[in-house]
């Protein structure tokens, strides 16, 4: 069995075909990892849902057949098995979206959407790591968060740094 991980949803529409200016490679990579997940690995959510909601609404479990439905299917199917999930207690705040999100000025502009995926790993006991794809902002906040004990894992290392290059220049 592989460690738990949190999956961001841009790697879900990754391998739905559903980011048009990813490799195929990426996309490829995207699909492989969720397969892994849902053959020998864990996930953590939130117990608020938040997380497979924001799932919900941009997939299609129930008709679709692409990776990422197949992934989002299995994971609805599978929150409340403790041997594929961990659900993770998160308690809001006015402030930082969650009390788990790090209080860091670093972070202060961290798209509040994505702050559900943090206060997860920031919360659960082993801070599982943050399986990212396509949102190239990430790699200005993962050395930030690294400082928290959380990790994000870049899946399209070469895709996530073009993004990066065309939208900031760096």
């Amino acid at each position: 069995m592989i460690a738990t991980k949190i999956i961001d949803t841009n790697v879900i529409l990754v391998a739905n075909g559903q980011h048009h200016d990813v490799s195929p490679s990426c996309r490829a990579e995207c699909a492989l990892a969720l397969q892994t997940i849902m053959q020998k690995g864990r996930f953590a959510i939130d117990d608020k849902f938040l997380i497979l909601s924001e799932y919900q609404n941009k997939t299609q479990p129930k008709i679709g057949n692409r990776p990422g439905d197949a992934f989002v299917k299995w994971a609805l199917q599978n929150n409340a098995n403790k041997a594929k999930c961990d659900r993770v207690p998160l308690k809001q705040d006015s402030g930082r979206g969650f009390e788990s999100f790090p209080d860091d000025s670093k972070l202060n502009k961290f798209d509040e959407p994505d702050r559900k995926f943090v206060a997860v790993s920031a919360s659960h006991a082993e801070h599982p790591p943050i399986v990212e794809a396509a949102d190239s902002k990430w790699l200005d906040w993962a050395p930030t968060l690294q400082k928290y004990g959380i990790e994000v894992e870049f899946i399209c290392k070469t895709d996530i740094e073009r993004f990066h290059r065309n939208k900031f220049g760096t």
